[in-house]
C-alpha cells in the first residue's frame, strides 16, 4: 500500500457523523450448550457523514468553500468507488497525548503506534505527525523516526522495561463503502450528499 494517499476533505458543510466499530467472531454452538468462538477481526469502523451543503462554484455561496462539490467528487472519482483508499481524520478522534505504546526489551527497534480507547489498545492505521517520543518519561529529541505510514523506528534498541510512550496525530485509512454516491442539486449551484459511507481497512 503506498504511503501517500487522498485525503478526505474538510467541508464547512458537513454535518455530525456517525461512528460504529465493526468486529466479526466465528461461533459454533455444541449440543451441549459450550461454544466455541474465535475472533475474526476486530478495530475498525464504519463511518457515514452527511454534507449537508457544498458549492460547485466559487461565489454563490463562499462559506461553503469554493468548489466543495468538486473536492468530495473528485476523491470518490480518485477512489473508483470503493477500489481505492483514502485518510479520514475524524475530527473528534485524531490525537493520542502521552500514550504508552510499548515496553522496550533490549533488542526490537521498531514499534507499531497504538492507541487507547476505554480499556481497549488498538493500532492505529495512519501516523500524520509525531509531536514526542519519550522513554521512561524522558523526552527523546533524537535517535528515532516515523516509518510511515505507522511505525515507530529507534537507531538503538530501547533498553529493557523502558516505558516507550508518544504524542502523535493520525488518521483512519478508508475506502468508500459503495460503488454509486448521491448528490442532491437543491439550489442553483448548491448541491448536499445526505449520506457519504465509507469504512476504515487493515493495511
Amino acid at each position: 500500500m503506498p504511503v501517500t494517499l487522498p485525503i478526505f476533505p474538510t467541508l464547512a458543510g458537513q454535518g455530525f457523523a456517525a461512528r460504529n466499530p465493526i468486529a466479526e467472531s466465528l461461533i459454533a454452538p455444541h449440543d451441549c450448550g459450550r461454544e466455541v468462538r474465535a475472533a475474526l477481526f476486530g478495530g475498525l469502523y464504519e463511518f457515514e457523514v452527511s454534507l449537508d451543503g457544498l458549492a460547485s462554484d466559487s461565489g454563490t455561496n463562499p462559506g461553503l468553500g469554493a468548489t466543495s462539490l468538486q473536492e468530495i467528487m473528485g476523491l470518490y472519482l480518485q477512489c473508483a468507488g470503493g477500489l481505492g483508499n483514502f485518510l479520514y481524520a475524524d475530527p473528534n478522534d485524531n490525537a493520542a497525548v502521552d500514550q504508552l505504546i510499548a515496553i522496550g526489551d533490549g533488542s526490537t527497534m521498531r514499534f507499531p503506534f497504538m492507541r487507547r480507547i476505554g480499556v481497549a489498545l488498538e493500532p492505529v492505521g495512519f501516523v500524520t505527525g509525531v509531536a514526542e517520543v519519550s522513554l521512561n518519561a524522558v523526552p527523546q529529541p533524537s535517535g528515532w523516526a516515523l516509518d510511515a505510514p505507522n511505525l515507530l523506528q529507534f537507531a538503538t534498541p530501547p533498553p529493557v522495561g523502558a516505558s516507550i510512550a508518544t504524542s502523535f496525530t493520525f488518521a483512519f485509512v478508508c475506502r468508500f463503502v459503495d460503488d454509486e454516491l448521491d448528490f442532491e442539486n437543491f439550489m442553483q449551484n448548491l448541491w448536499a450528499a445526505k449520506s457519504v459511507k465509507f469504512r476504515s481497512v487493515r493495511q
